[in-house]
Parts: structure tokens; C-alpha cells; sequence
């Protein structure tokens, strides 16, 4: 039997509003010019419970644009959103381009490639807003099909990241961990050694009950870790995950690693 570490899932966002960034085609015909910025933290969570539906947006779905509306989308945003993918959403902004119907199916193909499979590392991408601002299309629909369209799409895409200052989000867990009180010190050095935060702290009855949150990349061994700590007298119990920013500190060196373990070059 071989093994190795388990593999963590990182996901890659943006942390701002990107300039306009121009994809060209392959044979220069076409150019599309795409804008990406963070999506919304509470449109993000009616993606996640379900209230907005994830797919391609084939006709008018009133029940998602009065969800929207709720939310402080203005009417012609609403109307602008083309597909709602893993968490991101695609918007066509563009006005009067008669060739745009017969485009747009591609042009979504080419957004779930990058959502799929990010810039900084081929991670999947969470939390986005993706508009697709302008384009210069080709009369000639010859001069327009799939492997003109995609890779144009997918480096305006990737580029827009890497301007609107594209990191990487870990998974983290928070953790009940309950101990006893002449053992809170330990437990505590522990939960610090693991890029752990300290949420929570009660006694009662001579136990501690720690809350804390915990980067599932240094999970690793945990309980044998925990036991060590306290003697065989600690447990905990998983209560919640969710997804945050590494650290500046050490972002670089995730990306490194997870780049090396798909075989990717640096630069690639």
C-alpha cells in the first residue's frame, strides 16, 4: 500500500475590482474585454442555502431576480446574469453586439474552465463576479468558432485575476475542545502551533470547553497531537467550516507546493 499526505482543496478569489483587461483570439479577429471583482458575501450565502439556483440562465427566472432585487442588485444587473457556476456568477454587460447569441454558450464554456481551474494555482475559484464588458467580433462566424473564442475568454479571465489581487482561500474548522482546566494551558499551546485562533474559552466543573479555529492543512495528526498534549484526556469535536485567506506570509510557499504537486511549471 502507498500513501502520502492528504491533499488539501484550496480555492482561489479576488480581493478587489480588476481593471478591464482585453482577451484577443488566436488569429486577432475577436477581442473580449472582461472585469471580475468580489462577489457579494450575502449573494454568495443565498447561492450557498440554495435560494439562488445554480446553472445556466436560459430565460427569464423572476424568482432569481426578485432574490437579487432584495439583495441591492439594481434591474439591469439582474438581468445582465448569463450563469450562476460553484459559487461565481457571469454577467453580460454588453450592448447591441448582434453576434452575442451565437457566442454566449462558448463564452460559458470558457468562465467554467477558469472557475474549475484558477490562475495562481488550477484551484477551483469561489466567490466572483465575472462581466463580460465589451467585444469585437468577426462577421464571419468561421472566424468565431470555439477555438477562436476560448482561449480568448480564458486569458481575460486569468489576467482580470491577477489584476483585482488574486490569493488563495484555505479551508479552516472550528473545533470544541474540551480538556481539564490544569491541562487549558497546554491545549492552548497547542491550538497556537497550528495558526489556531482562540474563539472561546468556558470552566465548568474542572473542565475547560476551548473554541477554537484551525487551518485544515496543520489538522494533520491532530488527535494524536491533542492526546500527547493532555495526556489522553482531551477530545474535540468539529463544529463548523468555512473557507479564509492564507496568510500573506505564506502564500507563496502553498502556491509553490500545490503547483509542484500537479506538475505545474511556476510561471505556467
Amino acid at each position: 500500500v502507498k500513501t502520502s499526505a492528504p491533499i488539501i482543496d484550496y480555492s482561489e478569489t479576488v480581493g478587489k475590482e480588476s481593471k478591464e483587461v482585453e482577451g484577443r483570439s488566436p488569429n486577432k479577429h475577436n477581442s473580449f474585454y472582461i472585469k471580475v471583482q468580489p462577489l457579494e458575501e450575502d449573494v454568495y450565502k443565498a447561492i450557498e442555502s440554495g435560494e439562488i439556483h445554480e446553472g445556466r440562465i436560459k430565460k427569464r427566472n423572476e424568482e432569481m431576480y426578485e432574490k437579487l432585487a432584495q439583495l441591492g442588485w439594481s434591474g439591469d444587473e439582474v438581468r445582465n446574469v448569463k450563469e450562476v457556476y460553484k459559487g461565481n456568477m457571469l454577467l453580460d454587460e454588453t450592448r447591441g453586439e448582434v453576434h452575442i447569441g451565437e457566442i454566449m454558450g462558448m463564452v460559458m464554456d470558457a468562465f467554467e474552465m477558469v472557475m474549475n481551474k484558477g490562475p495562481l494555482a488550477r484551484e477551483p475559484c469561489m466567490k466572483m463576479k465575472v462581466s463580460l464588458v465589451d467585444t469585437r467580433l468577426h462577421e464571419a462566424a468561421i472566424h468565431r468558432g470555439p477555438a477562436q473564442v476560448y482561449p480568448a475568454i480564458r486569458e481575460a479571465i486569468t489576467d482580470a485575476m491577477k489584476s483585482a489581487n488574486a490569493f488563495l482561500l484555505e479551508p479552516l474548522q472550528i473545533h470544541v475542545i474540551e480538556v481539564p482546566e490544569n491541562f487549558l494551558g497546554e491545549a492552548t499551546k497547542l491550538v497556537g502551533s497550528k495558526r489556531g485562533q482562540m474563539l472561546d474559552v468556558k470552566h465548568e466543573f474542572g473542565t475547560s470547553e476551548v473554541k477554537a479555529k484551525i487551518p485544515v492543512a496543520e489538522m494533520i495528526g491532530w488527535s494524536n497531537d491533542l492526546r500527547s498534549a493532555t495526556e489522553g484526556r482531551g477530545v474535540s469535536s468539529l463544529l463548523d467550516q468555512l473557507f479564509e485567506k492564507v496568510p500573506n506570509s505564506i502564500q507563496e510557499e502553498v502556491i509553490r507546493k500545490i503547483r509542484n504537486r500537479k506538475g505545474l511549471a511556476e510561471n505556467q
